[in-house]
């Protein structure tokens, strides 16, 4: 195992990490219950690690990504609902991510934003056509790493940071009725964008993508625990901006925009620069994620040649699969749907669907006829176990959350 290649794995991880999800759930959060919303960012982080971990290893000694995983665990019914349900999840966020990176690009050239809607795709299209996987993740993972201004602003807002070690442990606020409500709402909103099923998807794809064997299991554990963690911390350092800068004012940061005032409070015009050149590559990143996942998802499924080493002639049906969601991404964002709304539908809807996409990451993970003696140990089985029941209780109540709290607005 190369160190330049364990760096520039790390460093992808670490800049890939934020997606829009965390960007609208973290600043609400925080904005109205403060530091006592952290805690769920380290339960998702830590959730995300374990089987980020787990999916990668499987796909350095097994071979499979998880959609054959799913395939081969649930049985073909079952894993044609997955399929359907994935698939529609994975159109509903690429949108939502495409309306993120045009709302950035907006703000950052003040140009209109259906005109930066088309751009925005046309963009991540080439990057995708031309690019080879590893550029591809290094590309908006570097760029990611602009999110970094965040981190920067919420340190120097200068965090009660007692206060700060307190949220990071599992709470229930003193209020009750809808305030209660509310602050499940966002605590499940909080984990599940961190927990993506997309995320995973194209984790465990990209391991097969990049060859990846027994002896990079180093470098697996290495980007999923580091690369996570700086994520959980930039998430972290937009709950703390939600709270040091929008609580104490009364402001609720509905558009996506409003939590750069953290940055521009802390650093002026280049911390507005660096924010939305953060934004634009970190949700940039995300939709060729979404984009990608898809793709993954259905020639895993059906059988297809995949792959981004393959050129477009190489594995034609996953090349229109790709294209396809983009497509039906624009014409999500051009009936006017606002993305920030549409990012909270897609992460709650995304939650009901989770148990489907972690199970089987478990199960192979801990068969040893598959992974012999790579297969899970005491630790990761207890961990993966314990999650997949935090998964399923999520799950079950996601949509009624969704409901009581109005969307959350209480």
């Amino acid at each position: 195992m190369k160190p330049l290649q364990v760096f520039l794995g790390i460093l992808t991880a670490c800049g890939g990490f934020v997606d829009i999800g965390e960007l609208v759930f973290a600043a609400q959060g925080g904005s109205h219950f403060g530091y006592k919303l952290l805690w769920p960012v380290a339960v998702g982080a830590l959730g995300i690690i374990v089987y980020a971990e787990m999916c990668g290893r499987v796909a350095a000694v097994a071979k499979k990504p998880v959609f054959s995983s799913i395939r081969e665990t649930v049985g073909l019914g079952t894993g044609l609902v997955t399929l359907a349900a994935s698939q529609l999840l994975n159109i509903l966020t690429c949108a939502a991510e495409v309306g993120g990176v045009a709302i950035a690009l907006r703000l950052l050239l003040d140009a209109p934003y259906g005109a930066m809607v088309l751009a925005g795709i046309a963009v991540l299209i080439v990057c995708l056509w031309v690019l080879s996987f590893d550029w591809i993740e290094r590309l908006f993972g570097c760029g990611g790493l602009f999110m970094l201004v965040f981190l920067g602003a919420a340190v120097w807002l200068g965090p009660d940071w007692g206060e700060t070690g307190k949220g990071l442990l599992p709470q229930v606020p003193d209020v009750g009725g809808k305030d209660l409500i509310l602050y499940a709402y966002f605590a499940v909103g909080i984990i599940g964008s961190t927990i993506m099923p997309y995320e995973v998807h194209f984790y465990s794809s990209g391991g097969i993508e990049e060859h990846w064997e027994p002896e990079d299991i180093p470098l697996n554990k290495y980007t999923s625990i580091i690369g996570f963690t700086f994520g959980a911390l930039i998430t972290m350092s937009i709950i703390v901006i939600g709270s040091d800068l929008f609580l104490s004012e009364g402001i609720k940061p509905e558009l996506l925009g409003t939590s750069l005032l953290g940055p521009v409070d802390a650093f002026g015009k280049v911390g507005l620069v660096f924010g939305l050149i953060g934004i634009t590559f970190a949700v940039g990143g995300a939709a060729v994620e979404t984009s990608l996942g898809g793709a993954y998802n259905f020639s895993q499924f059906f059988g297809w040649e995949w792959g981004r080493y393959r050129n477009a002639s190489g594995a034609p049906r996953f090349t229109l699969a790709w294209l396809l969601i983009f497509i039906l991404a624009a014409a999500i964002l051009f009936t006017g749907v606002n993305p920030v709304l549409l990012t909270e539908y897609a992460v709650i809807f995304s939650v009901v669907a989770l148990p489907l996409t972690y199970f089987p990451i478990l199960a192979v993970a801990g068969n040893s006829d598959y992974m012999g003696e790579y297969k899970n140990g005491p630790l990761a089985t207890t961990l993966g176990w314990a999650y997949l029941l935090i998964i399923l209780v999520l799950a079950v109540a996601a949509v009624p959350l969704l409901v009581l709290s109005n969307g959350g607005q209480g």
